[in-house]
């Protein structure tokens, strides 16, 4: 079956790789999201990667009068290395090609990230994964989905989440306020109601570039089924 698309960003949190676990890595749980990727690249999808750290270290939860947040940042910058070279280890362990590219400059285990390099392994068939965000604090890993996806000329942004289903029009988790999903919005739209699709400098990238963004609950198998066109989640475009 024809995909809708050839060339994608899948912005995956940190949380994906802890499975049930409460903290850190779940191996049985990585393994599965790498089978996935390794058939999505054996079908011809052209794959570029950005995890989270949330598993590990989350900056934002640090109180402010213990670590500066710029510190704090590059302490979650970190989490997302180490993730990328778990991920990265599943998916060579299936005989597919991977290449881990960071913003921060670790050359022991890691390339450093050049955007013509990696757009060159991406042709070349292999699987990047793009790990310590930005390389810059104050900036989160959506950001850094947003940037990487525009940098490897990307069709979509595909954002895997582990709470929520896709948009709606007021927090989801609040019963109170009759939450509905929306299967698709403008980003002006989005921008109006003031919907939390992404964080706002992520968002304006997108918009500003007509990167449409599709957000989804990460299930095994639910990127394909997106990429043969069926609805899941929420567009926005």
């Amino acid at each position: 079956m024809k995909k809708k698309y050839k060339r994608i960003l899948l912005k995956l949190s940190g949380e994906a790789f802890q499975g049930k676990e409460k903290f850190g890595i779940d191996f049985i749980n990585t393994r599965k999201i790498a089978d996935e990727l390794v058939q999505l690249r054996k079908d011809g999808i052209e794959l570029g990667i950005v995890v989270g750290g949330g598993n590990i270290f989350r900056g934002r939860n640090i109180p402010k009068d213990s670590i500066c947040p710029a510190t704090a940042d590059y302490m979650g910058m970190i989490g997302t290395v180490i993730n990328s070279l778990a991920l990265q280890a599943e998916i060579e362990k299936q005989g597919a090609e991977c290449r881990v590219m960071t913003a921060l400059s670790i050359k022991e285990v890691a390339e450093d990230y050049i955007r013509r390099r990696a757009v060159s392994h991406i042709q070349k068939g292999r699987i990047v994964i793009f790990a310590a965000g930005t390389g810059n604090p104050f900036f989160s890993t959506d950001t850094a989905a947003a940037l990487r996806a525009l940098e490897i000329d990307a069709q979509v942004i595909m954002k895997a989440m582990t709470d929520v289903d896709g948009v709606y029009t007021a927090d989801p988790k609040d019963k109170t306020k009759n939450a509905k999903k929306l299967k698709k919005i403008s980003f002006r739209a989005a921008l109006v109601k003031r919907l939390n699709v992404m964080d706002s400098t992520a968002f304006s990238l997108c918009r500003d570039n007509n990167m449409p963004i599709i957000v989804f609950k990460y299930k095994p198998g639910a990127v394909n089924k997106i990429l043969e066109g069926e609805m899941i989640g929420t567009v926005v475009s």
